[in-house]
C-alpha cells in the first residue's frame, strides 16, 4: 500500500528535520555558530494514466501517484549574529561575510567565525591560537606576537599592532588573513567551530577587496545566529507533521485489516 511507504518516508525525513533543529538549539550559545535548515523534495511519481487530449477532446491531465519525500539539502545560514562586547583584547568578531583562517595540528587550512583567541608559547615566540591550539593565520603566516607584549590593538581592516614594555609607540606585526567564498553554503563543517573548503564552496579569496564592508571588531565575539523562537515554531510544526504521517500509517493499516477481513 503506497500510503504506508509515503508516510514512512515523511516520518523518516521529518526526524532529520527535528535532528537539525535540535542541533541548532543545542548550539544557541556557541560562539560564531551558524544555524542550519533542511530542505525536502518529492520523490518520483508513478503515472497511472497519460494525458491524451487530442483535437480538443480527451483527458486534459494525467493520473499520478507520489511515493513520498526525500531530503534535498541542509543549508547553513551565514547571516552575522549579534555582537557581544567582552572587552577582551584577544576577542575578535568579523562583521561581514569573511572568515578567520587557521592551521590545524595536521597542517590543514580551516576557517572559522570564532574569534575568541588565546596566546600559546612556542619555539618561535608567543603566537595567536584558537582554543584548540590551532595557529591563527596572518598575511605572513602564523601570527607571532613576540615577547614583552603589554597591549594589542587591531583595527577594522585586521591590521595588528602591539606595544611592548618600555615602548611608547605601537609596532606593526601583521594582518589577519580574512577569507571569503563564492558559495559559503558549500563549506563542510568539521566541528570545533571550523569549516573546510570543498569543490562546492569554491577556492578561498583572501584579503579585503574594494567594496568589501567586512570589519574586524576587537573586544567582541559573534554570538550564534540561531533564533530560538523560530526554531521552537519549526519544532512544533515538524512534530505535528510527524504525527499526521503516523496517523496515515495507522489508517492504511486499518484499511488493510478491513480488506483482509472480507469474506466471500
Amino acid at each position: 500500500m503506497k500510503a504506508m511507504w509515503s508516510a514512512a518516508s515523511g516520518m523518516k525525513n521529518l526526524q532529520l528535520k527535528i535532528d537539525t533543529i535540535s542541533n541548532n538549539l543545542a548550539n544557541v550559545n556557541t560562539t560564531g555558530f551558524k544555524g542550519q535548515r533542511i530542505e525536502f523534495k518529492d520523490i518520483m511519481y508513478e503515472r497511472m494514466s497519460q494525458s491524451d487530449r487530442i483535437n480538443g477532446e480527451g483527458r486534459p491531465v494525467p493520473i499520478e501517484i507520489g511515493h513520498g519525500v526525500m531530503t534535498a539539502a541542509t543549508l547553513r545560514d551565514f547571516e552575522t549574529g549579534n555582537m557581544q562586547n567582552t572587552e577582551g583584547d584577544l576577542d575578535f568578531a568579523i562583521n561581514g561575510e569573511h572568515f578567520f583562517k587557521v592551521i590545524d595540528q595536521n597542517g590543514n587550512e580551516r576557517y572559522t567565525k570564532d574569534g575568541s583567541f588565546k596566546i600559546a608559547t612556542t619555539d618561535e615566540g608567543p603566537k595567536l591560537v584558537t582554543s584548540d591550539g590551532y595557529y591563527v593565520q596572518g598575511t605572513d603566516g602564523d601570527i607571532v606576537l613576540g615577547e614583552n607584549v603589554t597591549e594589542i590593538n587591531v583595527d577594522g581592516k585586521g591590521n595588528i599592532q602591539v606595544k611592548r614594555n618600555g615602548a611608547e609607540e605601537y609596532e606593526d606585526i601583521g594582518t589577519f588573513t580574512l577569507v571569503k567564498f563564492v558559495n559559503p553554503a558549500g563549506l563542510e563543517s568539521v566541528g570545533k567551530n571550523l569549516y573546510m573548503e570543498t569543490s562546492a564552496s569554491g577556492v578561498p579569496v583572501e584579503g579585503l577587496e574594494d567594496g568589501d564592508k567586512t570589519e574586524v571588531w576587537q573586544g567582541f565575539i559573534e554570538n550564534s545566529n540561531v533564533q530560538v523562537v523560530d526554531e521552537m515554531i519549526n519544532l512544533i510544526t515538524a512534530e505535528r507533521a510527524y504525527e499526521m504521517n503516523s496517523k496515515s500509517i495507522q489508517t492504511a493499516d486499518r484499511m488493510l485489516e478491513i480488506a483482509n477481513g472480507l469474506k466471500r
